[in-house]
């Protein structure tokens, strides 16, 4: 009650300053001092278009139309602000008799940020047909919206215009031009041109940061942020951000506990944005009792605080404990639930094999909070029904979808017949996948597989031969990333698990060498990507291990493709917690 009285009174405050502001527009040509000064002041302090206009209609009453000075600011407001309006700045930029270059300027930096960036390049050629002169923030808007769109040939055509014009060492122009060669994914090309920078600065680094982790280069990411801390370059929360989702991306915790420390000596582990970004890196790399400590520390959680830990906790066989925390999120009605909230819990469902509860959750989102399931969200419901058995439900859920069901949702309706043995519901589906991504190589080894669960052996072959004939090819799989960790005390108990099966895309036979800690820990010290071992010796020597069967160094493993268990001869199932077996995880 407290809290909401509190709420109740900051709206009404800000609701009166409000209705200050606005009165006092009316007294602009009264005031003694200049009134273009006023009103530039008013334009600075306005905070909506519905004031922006009521400031515009007196710009208009005092004669200041033509001015270009104010008039910009005008069509400031309306390009930069989060609220602003494009529209309304083509209409006020119309009445401008002679617009000079920061108004041309503005209204390709505004379209740039619009829904229709590509109005920003009809403005850039009305500019020069005036034969006004570009300057560098003219190449530095239009250099950002060839990245946006993808426009590699004429991104590469503006960077030559800078060359000619010698803008292309000042300091707008060449971080949007790194920025620019990233989002092209040539990341050679955005190297090359922040190497020649002299002495860059942190914005420049941080670019260069992100346009690794853009392009899939983690490592390299992680060796530019040790670089620019060699370089004694204080990062600030756009890097730890970047960087928190290179080591989420790679699994790399230690790393991230090192940034964890570095945030803390300087100070910025007090910002919603970087506790969800550590919150992030601990739930991917399998640490959610780090995640935990940051979730519960957090004083400023949003919606995606939440999501981030629901998913960690789905994503790491927690499925129970997901829709509890999901649950207290709609109690405690802070934070409303958004489409990926649903998402993520809805996925929980699916792994945890609550059907019930997953139809509660779809009919929630659409009832109570008024958001329209996207396929993603039809694909989970699937994805529930389909695992649990219900496939045939699951059959009619997609035939009443209220958009076109993509090969994803079907695929994973096939993966069902697969998984239960409904030969022929497999095939139906596999003419509708046949429509759409005829060559995908899982459609072919998903309907094999599906005659081979009901014994149709020669069914499964032909559909092999005819993969064969068509070429199509199983894409790479997985690989495995080994990370060393303090070795462990000989004298806690410990369990060895032998003869564990790998299943990473294909089906690859690895030995893996485990401890299971007693507790809710789960250490999988080993999992090469080799063909099946003789010895123990074997496996120490290969496997990234050191030390003899009392001191190992155990390995950590993310949890972005799962592996199954099986204990071999001598094992006892009973000893196994096969919750935590599912913690599982490879990078």
């Amino acid at each position: 009650m407290i809290i909401n009285y509190f709420c109740r009174l900051k709206s009404n405050l800000k609701a009166l300053q409000l209705g200050s502001f606005r009165s006092r527009i009316s007294t602009i040509n009264t005031v003694s001092i200049s009134k273009e000064e006023t009103v530039i002041s008013f334009l600075k302090n306005c905070s909506c278009m519905k004031d922006l206009k009521q400031i515009h209609a007196r710009v208009i009453q005092l004669g200041f139309e033509q001015n270009r000075f104010v008039v910009g600011k005008v069509i400031v407001f309306c390009a930069a602000a989060e609220h602003g309006d494009m529209n309304y700045a083509v209409s006020v930029f119309e009445k401008i008799g002679d617009p000079d270059a920061f108004i041309f300027n503005t209204m390709i930096r505004g379209f740039g940020k619009a829904n229709d960036p590509r109005k920003a390049f009809d403005y850039y050629k009305r500019m020069q047909e005036r034969g006004l002169v570009s300057d560098s923030f003219t190449f530095s808007f239009l250099l950002k919206v060839c990245g946006q769109l993808g426009l590699v040939l004429l991104g590469r055509l503006i960077h030559c215009s800078t060359l000619k014009r010698g803008l292309n060492s000042h300091v707008f122009v060449r971080n949007t031009l790194v920025h620019m060669y990233g989002t092209f994914k040539d990341i050679e090309a955005s190297r090359q041109l922040f190497e020649e920078i002299p002495d860059p600065e942190l914005v420049a680094w941080n670019i260069i940061i992100d346009c690794h982790v853009s392009c899939g280069k983690f490592h390299e990411a992680l060796d530019m942020f040790s670089r620019m801390l060699k370089f004694c370059i204080e990062p600030d929360e756009a890097t730890f951000v970047v960087i928190l989702s290179a080591c989420s991306a790679l699994g790399a915790l230690d790393f991230g506990r090192w940034v964890h420390s570095c945030i803390s000596n300087i100070g910025h582990g007090c910002t919603t944005e970087v506790n969800n970004s550590l919150l992030d890196m601990y739930a991917k790399c399998g640490a959610l009792e780090e995640a935990f400590e940051i979730f519960n520390g957090m004083n400023k959680k949003n919606t995606v605080t939440w999501n981030t830990m629901i998913l960690g906790l789905a994503s790491h066989g927690y499925a129970n404990e997901a829709v509890v925390l999901f649950s207290n999120m709609l109690e405690q009605k802070l934070w409303a639930p958004d489409d990926i909230t649903f998402l993520v819990v809805l996925s929980a469902c699916s792994h945890g094999g609550m059907v019930d509860k997953g139809w509660r959750f779809f009919y929630l989102m659409k009832k109570e909070y008024h958001i329209q399931p996207t396929i993603k969200h039809y694909g989970c419901m699937v994805d529930i029904l389909g695992r649990a058995g219900f496939v045939e439900e699951a059959y009619r859920l997609i035939s009443i979808m209220p958009m076109q069901c993509n090969a994803i949702v079907w695929r994973t309706l096939l993966a069902a017949c697969r998984l239960h043995g409904n030969v022929e519901l497999g095939k139906q589906v596999r003419k509708q996948l046949l429509e759409l991504e005829p060559d995908h190589s899982s459609d072919y080894v998903l309907l094999a597989n599906t005659y081979a669960s009901a014994g149709r052996w020669n069914e499964a072959m032909r559909v092999r031969k005819t993969m064969h004939k068509r070429g199509v090819q199983k894409p790479e799989p997985g690989n495995s990333v080994v990370g060393r960790h303090p070795s462990l005390r000989s004298d806690e108990p410990l369990l060895r698990i032998w003869n564990i099966i790998l299943l990473a895309g294909s089906r690859w036979v690895a030995w893996c060498y485990a401890h299971l800690l007693t507790g809710r820990r789960f250490w999988c010290l080993s999992a090469p990507w080799r063909s099946l071992l003789n010895s123990e010796s074997d496996l120490g020597s290969n496997s990234g291990l050191s030390g003899n069967g009392e001191n190992v160094y155990p390995v950590r493993l993310s949890y972005q493709l799962r592996f199954k268990v099986r204990i071999g001869a001598g094992q006892q199932l009973d000893l196994i917690n096969w919750k935590q077996c599912r913690m599982l995880y490879v990078v």
